[in-house]
């Protein structure tokens, strides 16, 4: 028996990534919108946003943001808490993988 995951109305997924409805509009490279779209991670994003932070987790985790986003770290800051979250959730569903593995990556069986 499968369970379908149920996702957010602000949250639509796409073959590229995830589209983030926004609660409160924000400025992001000059220009207002209420929707900001994440393209699916790389392992070459991830590596680059933890050589940018130095270490800071929050900082590795704006970078990243803002990279997948394509705007500014400043834009992503400047999210209230609820929308910053969405983008957390779109992420995270970007990231997750639809089917369980066959076995435990772990040790290899």
């Amino acid at each position: 028996m499968t369970t379908e995951k149920k996702l957010p109305s602000w949250l639509t997924l796409t073959e590229d990534g995830a589209s983030i409805k926004l609660r409160k509009a924000v400025e992001c490279n000059g220009v207002k919108v209420n929707t900001l779209n994440l393209r699916a991670p790389s392992v070459f994003d991830v590596r680059q946003a933890t050589q940018q932070s130095a270490g800071d987790d929050e900082k590795r985790e704006v970078i990243l943001l803002a990279s997948l986003a394509e705007v500014g770290a400043k834009d992503v800051e400047r999210l209230t808490v609820v929308d910053y979250n969405r983008l957390q959730a779109g992420y995270f569903r970007l990231v997750e993988d639809d089917e369980p593995y066959p076995y435990d990556t772990a040790s290899g069986r």
